[in-house]
């Protein structure tokens, strides 16, 4: 109690401090919620101890890697279950059961893939070279002879004045196309980059592969295939290769997905440089050209000859859901949903040695996390007004697909949804100085959090490395394209104790080492203070909001906001 009312103390001094501004609606939800927070003990109630306890389950390897689908999904779903069961929180459905059913189509490719230049034929080793599938139900796959076409970024962008089509009919056409959004240099200082185009450093959500395949389908073309490079990615091509050459899924539709683009993929930086080379092009040439607004699709001299042969299954999946009913009994209609993905990539018998994915930081540690915090908010004082939702959602390493599949059939009215906090990996290397709010600017729940983060004596910061496009590679980004205002952090950077460049150091080592690997495991010198940390700050800042008298909104210049305003019928 002590403790939080320091916190509490050091947050008000921020409205005093000369030179402070902040916003009207975040002094309103901070003076609304202050004295219940002040009053809450759940804050220390979470606990290295309880998070390494619950990764030990969840990424064991009795698990199996989590996969939907499997005997690991069945653990996995039944162990969250009966945390949630054991605290007394009600079932989150309301229909009495404690799950949503997501209903998923299983499909696992094989592939060829093949490219024709005059007299010569590129074949290319699937999924050592290309990585391709399809999304459709059906099997074979099959585009045969079809025109390769360089489209550059395969963006358009009506607001950035961009359009990489041009108009020009790509269908039945075989897209090759970068990842990421073109880099557009500073016509001031052709170091940086253009601030006002795509965000400069930061992705858009045109950066993002799903988008690309989406514009891919839009245009009616054959196949879409995207360059891999790991600095625009962020990912080296093993992620690629792991995570898109065994079984992957969807969502089961009603078309089956036949208005899909028929074939997706990746192709490795090298392969690229061949295929363009064979169709009469230099790749770094073609990669020049379209940083420019005045790029036209470029054809290739060489047809594609691609072929996707899909065993496919159809499974039920689930979303777990559990509910804190609010104590107002004019508020308890109106809801904060924390979220966290249970899944990771299961088990690959064709590996040698270790076969199991374990996923201990991703995301064994978000799915303990979640359970922490409902723990937190279930035995803290005084009960929040407002209900809370933790959900515990499947296939986010499939395309966020539980997350999805909830936003686009909530169990509770979206327009009642206050909020989304969403948890994906939790610091597990010690304690930082600093804060990462991921897609900085977006809404006035960083006003709140920040309350809280100078209470801990910790600093807000913009993600360090906004290129990477965080913001659209978890469960938050389902919630946020349907108008919900949604919450990312990591921790920041900043390790107390370690010495400059420490905490980006143990970021890359994750990456280039665990990151969708089977090392994904628990390790000897794991600190998860703060963890701890973080979770408090999502603790604090969701009960300020699920007592305070204003809802949080999307700040002008987010690309969500209009949907919110639709949603809620504002002007």
């Amino acid at each position: 109690m002590r403790l939080q009312l320091a916190r509490i103390a050091r947050a008000l001094q921020t409205f005093l401090r000369p030179g402070t501004i902040l916003s009207l609606v975040t002094m309103a939800v901070f003076f609304a919620g202050a004295r219940q927070v002040a009053a809450a003990s759940g804050v220390s109630m979470i606990t290295t101890n309880g998070l390494l306890d619950h990764i030990r389950v969840l990424a064991s390897d009795k698990f199996e890697g989590r996969a939907p689908g499997t005997p690991g999904e069945t653990l996995t779903v039944d162990y969250i279950q009966t945390q949630f069961k054991n605290l007394g929180l009600k079932p989150g459905n309301p229909n009495g059961a404690w799950l949503q059913d997501v209903p998923l189509v299983g499909f696992t490719a094989q592939a060829t893939v093949s490219f024709t230049a005059g007299a010569q034929t590129l074949d290319f080793a699937f999924p050592g070279e290309c990585v391709i599938w399809s999304r459709r139900y059906v099997s074979p796959v099959t585009v045969g002879n079809s025109e390769v076409v360089f489209v550059g970024y395969g963006i358009v962008a009506p607001e950035y004045g961009w359009d990489d089509y041009k108009g020009v009919d790509v269908r039945g056409k075989t897209l090759l196309m970068l990842i990421n959004d073109p880099p557009v240099p500073d016509p001031n200082d052709p170091a940086k980059l253009d601030d006002k185009m795509f965000k400069g450093k930061a992705m858009t959500y045109y950066g993002r592969w799903t988008y690309k395949y989406e514009i891919a389908t839009e245009k009616g073309a054959a196949a879409a295939i995207i360059v891999h490079e790991t600095g625009p990615a962020g990912y080296p091509w093993l992620v690629v290769l792991g995570s898109n050459s065994r079984e992957n899924f969807d969502l089961q539709t009603p078309d089956k997905n036949m208005k899909r683009v028929g074939i997706e993929g990746w192709m490795t930086l090298g392969s690229a440089q061949k295929l363009c080379t064979a169709g009469g092009q230099k790749f770094e040439d073609l990669k020049q050209a379209a940083l420019r607004r005045d790029f036209r699709p470029i054809p290739l001299a060489c047809k594609a000859s691609l072929t996707v042969t899909n065993a496919l299954r159809e499974i039920q999946s689930h979303n777990v859901i559990a509910k804190l009913e609010g104590s107002d009994p004019k508020l308890k209609n109106e809801y904060l949903v924390y979220t966290a993905h249970w899944d990771h990539l299961g088990r690959n018998a064709k590996l040698p040695g270790d076969q199991i994915y374990n996923g201990a930081v991703d995301n064994a540690s978000g799915s303990a996390g979640l359970l922490e915090l409902a723990k937190a908010f279930t035995l803290g004082e005084p009960k929040p007004k407002r209900s809370v939702l933790f959900l515990s959602v499947t296939a986010e390493e499939k395309g966020l697909l539980g997350s999805k599949y909830y936003a686009t059939h909530p169990l509770y009215p979206l327009e009642k949804t206050l909020a989304n906090f969403n948890i994906d990996g939790i610091n597990v290397w010690g304690r930082t100085r600093d804060v990462e709010v991921i897609g900085v600017g977006q809404s006035t729940l960083e006003d709140t959090l920040k309350i809280f983060a100078d209470g801990q004596g910790r600093v807000l910061v913009p993600e360090a490395e906004p290129e990477k496009g965080f913001y659209f590679r978890s469960d938050h980004f389902e919630f946020a394209r349907q108008g919900v205002p949604a919450l990312y952090l990591h921790s920041g950077i900043d390790y107390i104790g370690q010495p400059a460049g420490y905490g980006m150091k143990k970021r890359e080592e994750y990456i280039a080492n665990d990151y969708h690997k089977p090392s994904d495991e628990i390790k000897p010198g794991w600190d998860l203070s703060g963890g701890v940390e973080d979770l408090q700050l999502l603790l604090e800042t969701g009960r300020v909001i699920a007592d305070g008298k204003e809802w949080p909104e999307w700040k002008s210049g987010s690309e969500f906001k209009a949907r919110r305003d639709v949603m809620l019928r504002k002007p």
